[in-house]
């Protein structure tokens, strides 16, 4: 099967761009021709991309070409004549690519993969000016809340009609939990949740819990992952068991402010900085770790960072709701909490220091290798991309992955 990956892949890898290194890989080793196609503004447009489309970074040309990307449009047909795909798969076209590539795209079967709030939400975290967590649809509440200010939400009018109608053009829709499901359907989306896979534990990988009770976030450091939050928690366990420490894996724009404010609440002896690391350096952490902990703001679409912990015997103490909802099995896998809520944060770190969930279950831990197994979930992407195949020309095209499956 020839399959085009299209996706914005901006300046920074997060999540979803990860996600689709692994994608792009698995296919390609399950037998597909697999090509990449994203934005000049993303770090692989001068390494792993195939086909590369310009975009500016710049504020005034991208508010422009967000609703219509010419460049795009012409990269995407030009990837269509040449590679000829059998499907495609897009995420995250919003910012960059803009909704002009699905008008290259007639005659092709897609699948549409939403993983983030953008094709709904024009901030793309559902997160108030005040810190809530936003449970209301976009439209003019986003204008009266201050989410967007009047220039942004009047631009927004046409860009998000040609975001629905872009939408409505895939022929499989797809998202990386039930939640996603579930806030998409709210929004007139019609979506199958996939669960994203995450990395097995490594063969060496062996958990061994520290000494004293050790805390670890590992993830980007912005406002909406909550790790304010975290410190202030945090200092109020250190207040009771001074032994404590809380390593905090990751970099970000914030991170100077961070630091600022672990001084400020005077446990800086206790917080470690490591900033951004290989990922075997985070599992080297986790091995340490009596918690993982994800205090984020907003409700993660997925959170695959939980999901990398309990895989690992690894407690993890998140904030409810999202996909940390589905990730954690409430006091068995880990404690869930109120986002935004630094006492009670403190309260369930200091449940954790005192010995509970010391040792995650073998059955739940098997049951979430399972839930996250990276073959199964290929498997699944590919008979996504065969019924979008058979919803375009009621035909399809068996997947390698079924093939091995049924080598008859």
């Amino acid at each position: 099967m020839r399959v085009l990956i299209a996706n914005d892949w901006g300046p920074e890898t997060g999540g979803v761009e990860t996600y689709l290194t692994w994608l792009r890989a698995g296919l390609t080793e399950a037998g597909n021709d697999v090509r990449l196609l994203t934005s000049s503004a993303g770090s692989a447009a001068g390494g792993s991309a195939d086909y590369v489309a310009f975009a500016p970074t710049g504020a005034p040309g991208r508010a422009l070409l967000q609703l219509a990307n010419p460049a795009a449009l012409l990269a995407v047909r030009r990837a269509v004549r040449e590679f000829r795909p059998d499907v495609v798969h897009v995420t995250m076209f919003e910012l960059f690519l803009s909704p002009a590539v699905f008008a290259a795209l007639d005659g092709v079967p897609t699948v549409l993969s939403i993983s983030y709030y953008k094709p709904i939400c024009p901030t793309g975290i559902k997160v108030l000016p005040t810190g809530a967590r936003c449970e209301s649809r976009a439209g003019l509440v986003c204008l009266r809340s201050g989410c967007v200010g009047l220039p942004h939400w009047l631009r927004d009018r046409p860009r998000y009609a040609l975001i629905r109608r872009a939408v409505e053009r895939a022929d499989k829709i797809v998202t990386c939990s039930r939640w996603m499901a579930g806030e998409l359907g709210r929004h007139g989306i019609v979506a199958e949740p996939l669960v994203w896979p995450v990395p097995a534990p490594s063969p060496s990988f062996r958990r061994s819990r520290a000494a004293d009770p050790l805390f670890v976030y590992a993830g980007r450091l912005n406002v909406a992952k909550g790790v304010d939050v975290l410190l202030r928690a945090f200092a109020q366990v250190v207040a009771a068991r001074p032994a404590a420490r809380l390593a905090i894996v990751g970099d970000g724009p914030v991170r100077a402010e961070l630091e600022a404010l672990s001084r400020e609440l005077r446990i800086a002896a206790s917080v470690e900085f490591r900033g951004a690391v290989a990922p075997s350096e985070v599992e080297r952490a986790f091995a340490d770790a009596w918690a993982l902990v994800a205090p984020s703001r907003w409700a993660e679409p997925f959170g695959s960072v939980a999901a990398e912990a309990v895989v690992r015997g690894v407690p993890v103490v998140a904030t409810g709701g999202g996909g940390f909802a589905e990730t954690v099995d409430l006091g068995v896998t880990g404690l869930l909490v109120p986002p935004g809520d630094a006492r009670a944060l403190a309260a369930a770190l200091g449940r954790i220091a005192d010995g509970a969930l010391r040792e995650l279950p073998l059955d739940a831990v098997a049951r979430a290798r399972t839930k996250h197994d990276a073959g199964r979930h290929l498997e699944a992407v590919e008979r996504a991309f065969s019924e979008a195949r058979f919803a375009r020309f009621g035909t399809s095209l068996t997947p390698p992955a079924a093939r091995r499956l049924n080598p008859s």
